[in-house]
């Protein structure tokens, strides 16, 4: 049978520092996929604005457009 003091301490140690690391990097990349998720939900509601305001833009050119109509008309 497999015994437990025929595993070299290095092994064991190595084992330990890599989990460790696996660890921590997950954590960073769980912090940095956090961060870029909040700013898409930022840049979603700027992109609604945006919608809106070239619409407010394109009904404001009909209008002055219309405006000009008028004008040219009744001279």
């Amino acid at each position: 049978m497999f015994e437990l003091r025929k595993i070299p301490v290095a092994v064991i140690a190595a084992l330990a520092v890599q989990t460790v690391g696996g660890l921590v990097w997950a954590g960073g990349a769980a912090a940095r996929i956090a961060a870029l998720e909040e700013r898409v939900g930022e840049q979603r509601l700027v992109a609604e604005r945006l919608a809106r305001l070239e619409e407010q833009g394109i009904a404001t050119r009909q209008t002055v457009e219309r405006i000009e109509r008028r004008l040219e008309a009744g001279r």
